[in-house]
C-alpha cells in the first residue's frame, strides 16, 4: 500500500481546538458503530490535525477488537487516502465474517452501554472527564452521550 498523505489531507477533519469533530460514535460505517469515528481520528492523526483526539484509543479498540482488524493494517490503509467507500470495501474484506444479526446486536449493545457497564479504570477516567467537559445541566445516560454532548450533537 502506498501512503498518500496529500489525499488524506483532503479527507481529514481538523480536530484541533473544536474546529471540527469526528463523527458520532453512533454513526455507521461498513455496518459498524464506532468505525466512522475511528476513521476520522486516524486521518486527523496522520496529517497532524488531531488536537486532543487519539487514534486507537479505548473507544476505537472496542470496534477493532470486535471486527478483528489489526490497527496497524487499518492505519496503513487509511494512510493511502482511501475515501469512505473504499474503506467500507476494505473493512468488509478484512473484518471477521459475522452474521448481520450479530453485528446489529453488537452495535445495539455498544449504543446502550451505560458508564457503569465500562471497565472500572474507564469509569474512573470518565468520571473526571465528564466533570471537565460536559455541561453541568446535561445528563449522561449512555457512554456515547459523553461524546455527542461534548461535541454538541445532542
Amino acid at each position: 500500500m502506498t501512503k498518500d498523505l496529500e489525499k488524506v489531507k483532503l479527507l481529514a477533519r481538523d480536530l484541533r481546538e473544536g474546529k471540527q469533530f469526528p463523527r458520532s460514535p453512533r454513526q455507521i460505517l461498513a455496518g459498524y458503530v464506532l468505525a466512522a469515528r475511528a476513521v476520522d481520528k486516524c486521518r486527523a492523526v496522520l496529517v497532524g490535525r488531531e488536537g486532543e483526539y487519539h487514534s486507537n484509543c479505548p473507544l476505537d479498540q472496542r470496534w477493532l477488537k470486535f471486527a478483528e482488524i489489526d490497527y496497524e493494517d487499518f492505519r496503513s490503509f487509511v494512510a493511502t487516502g482511501a475515501p469512505d467507500d473504499e474503506l467500507v470495501a476494505w473493512i468488509d474484506e478484512h473484518a471477521k465474517k459475522r452474521l448481520r444479526a450479530e453485528i446489529i446486536a453488537w452495535n445495539n449493545k455498544e449504543r446502550d452501554l451505560h458508564l457503569s457497564d465500562l471497565p472500572l479504570e474507564l469509569q474512573e477516567y470518565m468520571e473526571d472527564y465528564i466533570q471537565q467537559f460536559i455541561p453541568r445541566n446535561r445528563v449522561v445516560h449512555h457512554w456515547f452521550d459523553v461524546y455527542d454532548l461534548e461535541e454538541e450533537r445532542i
